[in-house]
């Protein structure tokens, strides 16, 4: 099991979700819009900045890792304002069962 962290713009918080369904990753909470900064710093004054990052921490099952970046990667690319999409996956040490 891994945990991971996906941060992207708002309005596709549909379309991440579907992802994270198509693999059954059932385990995630969704924080709707975060403010934020990412690599092209804060944008006043337009549609996207600021509060518009969603953040979604999953539990993801090992042999379902690489499935899961891969379609997160493919949808990133489809479009340049998708590039600001990032999944961290981080080891879980622990957990309570």
């Amino acid at each position: 099991m891994k945990f991971m962290h996906i941060t992207f713009h708002f309005e596709y918080s549909d379309q991440i979700e579907q992802i994270l369904d198509r693999h059954e990753i059932v385990n995630y909470v969704r924080y709707p819009m975060r403010e934020g900064k990412d690599r092209d710093g804060k944008h006043y004054g337009n549609q996207v900045y600021p509060g518009s990052t969603t953040v979604v921490q999953a539990q993801i099952p090992e042999d379902r890792l690489d499935a899961v970046l891969g379609d997160l990667k493919a949808f990133r690319e489809e479009k340049r304002s998708r590039m600001h999409l990032e999944a961290l996956v981080i080891p879980i040490e622990r957990r309570l069962e």
